[in-house]
């Protein structure tokens, strides 16, 4: 991982779907979804980014257009002839917990099969969203040299597909996942160890999310604990964890480094972005978000750390 790379965009790789969401705040039908969607779009506060995915012809229009009028490139976002779109529909409960899926159709996504396209794979950041690792190591075999390459993934692909996840872990820079599935790849409980174990399966830095106890950031450096934002009203978590992600890595590539002291304010930056997401259904929020809001929310949460 390169301590100065010169990062103007990053590409992410993931999905692009449409959610049906129940919560106690209200339902939405096929709003607009996907680990890529909230990523590239959350992340264009901060730089370009560049998307990998596929839908199928029923993907709305007006969903390609809210994603363009953010600057981002969707040469690599391939639209399957005839096909149907990726389709998720989950509740979440009173105090908005996990959410029950209670409906999946992968559609054209159960057969996706990431193309980089030539011009972008000198890509220097890659983001790689919440697909099957398989794909994702073919990913990583189509891009030249990336300086800095984060992971997503879930807890599905960590009993299911072990083997090629740990081949995946073992190229990947950064690697953020939440604590249950930290304590499930690792096999600890604490949480410091089942950080150390992750860590040993190749990942110079983890990001363990916390949800509304903030996160923590595992540097060979040193620990760093971020708050969560206070929310006085949630309207949808989804795509939370890709926001943090969005925030994380558009600001590392802002700023051209990834030492520790950056990768601290780049965790502030994710969470602040995380809590802007669950303001409003879907992208919403996000898609009128503004960086003088972003910065704002940041000195908040910096102010809230000081004794």
């Amino acid at each position: 991982m390169s301590a100065q790379a010169k990062t103007n965009s990053i590409l992410v790789v993931g999905s692009v779907a449409l959610d049906s969401l129940e919560t106690p705040a209200g339902h939405r039908e096929e709003c607009l979804g996907g680990s890529a969607s909230y990523f590239s779009v959350g992340a264009s506060l901060f730089t370009q980014t560049q998307v990998v995915a596929v839908v199928g012809e029923d993907f709305p229009e007006v969903y390609l257009d809210h994603l363009r009028a953010k600057g981002v490139n969707l040469e690599g976002l391939e639209v399957v002839k005839g096909g149907r779109t990726f389709r998720w529909r989950g509740r979440y409960g009173e105090h908005f917990g996990d959410a029950q899926t209670l409906e999946t159709q992968l559609n054209c996504f159960e057969t996706f099969d990431p193309k980089i396209p030539a011009h972008y794979r000198d890509a220097r950041m890659l983001f790689l969203g919440n697909i099957d690792p398989e794909l994702q190591l073919k990913v990583l075999d189509q891009l030249e040299n990336p300086h800095l390459v984060a992971l997503d993934t879930m807890n599905f692909w960590i009993t299911g597909k072990r083997k090629a996840l740990e081949a995946v872990l073992a190229r990947v820079d950064l690697f953020i996942l939440n604590e249950t599935e930290a304590r499930l790849l690792s096999g600890e409980k604490n949480i410091y160890k089942a950080a150390a174990g992750v860590m040993a399966l190749g990942p110079k830095v983890v990001v363990i999310k916390r949800g509304e106890y903030g996160a923590m950031l595992f540097h060979p450096d040193g620990l760093f604990v971020s708050p969560a934002v206070p929310l006085r009203d949630v309207v949808d978590p989804t795509g939370a964890g890709d926001t943090f992600a969005s925030g994380l890595m558009g600001y590392l590539a802002q700023a051209g480094e990834v030492d520790f002291t950056t990768l601290k304010s780049a965790v502030l930056a994710g969470t602040v972005m995380a809590s802007f997401a669950c303001e409003g259904f879907s992208l919403d929020r996000l898609l009128t978000l503004t960086k003088a809001e972003v910065g704002q929310r940041l000195a908040a949460l910096e102010s809230l750390m000081k004794v």
